[in-house]
């Protein structure tokens, strides 16, 4: 029976000789063709993102709208040409279509074409400079790629831990909102007129916002709030210790700039062999 775990060593169906040189160029960094056009496309990504911020300038769109819309539909034509490119030279084009980048590059497209039918929807196009990140590998900035990728990994190890403090603070937040609504509810004046209103001054309370527009007249929520001011400055050390222990514990593994030639995924460790997203051999 044939197995198909790339994970255990099958080889990828193998690029043919342009698809090959066209993921050298699209995805490498490496080569100073694949340098020379990650350059090209960060400052093209600079225009757009400058064309669409004038576009917004209501004195610049009055006299400069239809030469700015030429560009930024031009833009969008290019992009579109690079994102079909990127999906033509990987083996599996849908892996690369629903990773981080993929996702990204295909959002940078999508606004221009929804503004024919919504109005108003390419202001979206600002997504575009999610895009230059890629700047850290074009200029070989390996020790910020290696922060990005601790960063990342920080992220999805401590979800879990960061979703139970989430729930503690929001139990907290609505607990100490009704609290203040039961206190303060009852003056003439008051500014506590829900249970939703306490849950709001909770929360800016216990982050330590301090809006001010809301604030409790009678002893006792006076008393309550101080309480819940100095319980907002221990709470906001919980996350911040639990995220800096996993950037430590990720922050000395290195990482490459070589991109996979099936899914098109980067981060991977300096001595990988297989591509950590999808098995395939890097």
């Amino acid at each position: 029976m044939a197995h198909d775990d790339r994970r255990d060593g099958a080889p990828e169906p193998p690029l043919g000789p342009w698809r090959s040189r066209m993921h050298e160029v699209i995805f490498e960094a490496d080569t100073p063709a694949g340098k020379a056009f990650d350059v090209v496309l960060l400052v093209v990504i600079l225009v757009s993102v400058i064309v669409v911020m004038l576009d917004s300038v209501v004195e610049i769109h009055g006299q400069y709208g239809v030469p700015l819309a030429v560009a930024e539909w031009t833009i969008t034509i290019l992009f579109t040409l690079e994102y079909a490119a990127r999906l033509a030279c990987v083996v599996r084009p849908s892996k690369y279509a629903l990773s981080f980048y993929g996702l990204v590059d295909l959002l940078a497209l999508a606004p221009t074409y929804l503004s024919v039918f919504f109005a108003g929807s390419h202001s979206l196009l600002v997504i575009r400079a999610i895009r230059l990140v890629r700047i850290f590998r074009v200029f070989k900035l390996s020790r910020y790629l290696t922060e990005a990728q601790a960063l990342w990994t920080a992220i999805r190890a401590t979800r879990e831990r960061i979703a139970v403090f989430l729930v503690v603070v929001l139990t907290l937040v609505l607990i100490i909102g009704s609290a203040m609504y039961l206190i303060e509810g009852g003056q003439a004046d008051t500014q506590f007129t829900s249970i939703p209103r306490g849950v709001y001054w909770a929360i800016v309370t216990m982050t330590t916002v301090g809006y001010g527009d809301i604030a409790p007249r009678t002893v006792i929520g006076q008393t309550l709030a101080a309480g819940v001011m100095i319980l907002g400055y221990s709470i906001i050390i919980v996350p911040i210790g639990v995220f800096s222990a996993e950037i430590v514990a990720a922050r000395n593994r290195g990482v490459s700039t070589q991109a996979c030639p099936a899914c098109a995924a980067e981060g991977h460790d300096p001595d990988a062999a297989y591509c950590k997203y999808c098995g395939s051999k890097l």
